[in-house]
């Protein structure tokens, strides 16, 4: 009887133990973790509305087209102008004023209409006004002027920026002589 009792053990054994050897001796195969979903950054913003006023930097060249002649300089200024902030489209008005380092040129004064595009941090822009223009011969004359400018929201308080204006005066001051101009400008403004 107790032959029958250790076969009938050990047969119980055998039983329990078959499946922890149903696999044979292959390695265990873990199934790899997912992959870390990266986040992606929502879009920044910025808020383009409301008054806005600075200073620029730059360089402008003056061509008397009757004469010939092309003076340059470096250029200075004060700007402040507003935005209305439309979603993805900004428009505004600025009125800037520029000396320059030219001794034929005294200063322009100008006001522009803006539109822009707000990509996030960015605004890039299309501007058109008119401008007057003051020469060291005390002659002053009215035109117009067009660019293209590039605005970065470094932070809610402080842009900057780049403009590039184009300037025309047809028969300055009556005297058959076109001037045109081409200007420059790094500018940095604060924001109300």
């Amino acid at each position: 009887m107790f032959k029958k009792v250790i076969l009938s053990a050990s047969a119980l054994t055998a039983i329990a133990a078959a499946p922890a050897f149903a696999g044979g001796m292959a390695p265990v195969v873990a199934e790899p973790a997912p992959a870390p979903v990266a986040a992606v950054p929502a879009p920044v913003s910025a808020d383009w509305g409301g008054f806005y006023a600075g200073g620029s930097l730059g360089y402008g060249e003056f061509t008397d087209e009757a004469a010939g002649d092309d003076v340059d300089g470096a250029s200075y200024g004060l700007f402040a102008g507003y935005n209305y902030d439309f979603g993805d489209y900004i428009l505004g008005a600025e009125a800037e004023i520029a000396g320059y380092d030219i001794d034929e040129v005294d200063s322009t004064a100008a006001l522009k209409l803006r539109a822009g595009y707000d990509a996030g941090a960015w605004m890039p822009y299309i501007t058109a006004g008119v401008e007057q223009t003051n020469l060291a011969d005390d002659t002053d004359d009215t035109g117009y002027v067009v660019g293209l400018g590039l605005d970065y929201q470094m932070t809610d308080s402080v842009r900057l920026g780049a403009e590039y204006l184009s300037h025309q005066y047809d028969d300055y001051n009556d005297t058959g002589s076109d001037i045109t101009a081409d200007s420059l400008a790094l500018r940095a403004a604060f924001t109300f």
